[in-house]
């Protein structure tokens, strides 16, 4: 095992975060995704200082089926928004391995060409397995690399339901990536996160692809039409693309931009950021109460017995929560 890097002091981590020093904030990010509790209370006086910093950028989640090439084209969208001047960080959200806890894809090289480029940076990171740890370490990392200057932030997620409801309520858009000619296009990645989106693109629309996109589109925008809308001021658009080529990639862009304006033209940006803070909150919340919950010493002795007793059908799963809860005692705060 490699020694441990030393701790920066908390006046180096910020400068070099913004000063978009791409080793500082990687070694940033390290300290916000570490759970030893040392680190957790550096990150937190980091992040403190660097809050009057964050929330410039657009924040992209992008999401999709595994296959459908999301990394593909993420690696010629944040090429073509370089092109434009911009700057582009990618929290690429890889399948957390059971075993080890590290991440199973992990490395840059699906996004060879950005990979390389001195105005991107792409950070790997695993999930943690548990919409939780996504909740956690991701909206950090994009508040350090909104720090750092960046004007995109995209986010990809695993794409198969680990999280992608988590990852939409930190976005300013949500883009789900779908297959040409996959059938119903409906079926093969749930309902509920067509719902969630705010634009669909048809991936690999390109050769042999061409006409299977153009019919899937078409089916596609028909099926919004029954989909609710998740803002009254916004209907959910389809387009074709090609990460591969590029094409239909400038009218995807425009459709994110088309929306920001939106949010800002109606007023709902602040409110929609504040959401996002308050999602966030209540995402920790949770997080941590369920982790005291299970370490509770009568819980704990208590859970097998009782989830087997449910899983059996023994009893129901409201009288063994209320065993649990029965059980469960805080510690006083005055004791």
């Amino acid at each position: 095992m490699s020694p441990r890097r030393p701790r920066l002091s908390l006046e180096e981590y910020e400068q070099g975060v913004r000063a978009a020093n791409r080793t500082v904030l990687a070694q940033a990010i390290t300290l916000v995704e570490s759970r030893d509790e040392a680190d957790g209370q550096l990150a937190q006086a980091l992040l403190t200082r660097l809050m009057p910093a964050t929330g410039k950028a657009l924040r992209v989640g992008i999401t999709g089926v595994p296959g459908v090439g999301k990394s593909t084209l993420i690696d010629t969208l944040g090429m073509q928004l370089l092109g434009r001047g911009k700057t582009v960080a990618v929290l690429a959200i890889d399948p957390s391995s059971s075993v080890s806890g590290g991440s199973i894809l992990g490395d840059k090289t699906r996004m060879a060409r950005l990979s390389v480029e001195p105005r991107a940076f792409i950070r790997p990171s695993p999930s943690g397995m548990s919409p939780g740890g996504i909740a956690r370490r991701t909206r950090e990392t994009m508040l350090l690399c909104e720090a750092a200057g960046f004007d995109v932030v995209m986010v990809e997620t695993v794409g198969v339901g680990q999280g992608e409801t988590t990852v939409s309520e930190m976005v300013d858009f949500f883009l789900v990536l779908m297959l040409p000619g996959a059938g119903d296009e409906l079926q093969g990645i749930k309902k509920g996160i067509l719902e969630l989106a705010d634009g669909i693109a048809v991936n690999k629309s390109d050769g042999d692809g061409a006409r299977r996109a153009r019919t899937s589109l078409s089916d596609l925008k028909a099926a919004l039409h029954y989909l609710p809308r998740r803002r009254l001021t916004w209907a959910t658009r389809a387009v074709a693309v090609s990460g591969l080529t590029g094409e239909g990639l400038d009218e995807l862009w425009k459709l994110v931009e088309e929306h920001r304006a939106m949010l800002e033209d109606t007023g709902q940006f602040a409110a929609h950021r504040a959401g996002q803070q308050r999602a966030w909150l209540w995402a920790l919340i949770s997080e941590r109460f369920e982790r005291t919950f299970r370490a509770h010493p009568e819980v704990s002795r208590l859970l097998p017995q009782l989830e087997a007793d449910v899983v059996a059908g023994r009893t129901t799963a409201p009288l063994a929560t209320d065993a649990l809860f029965a059980a469960f005692r805080l510690p006083r705060s005055d004791a």
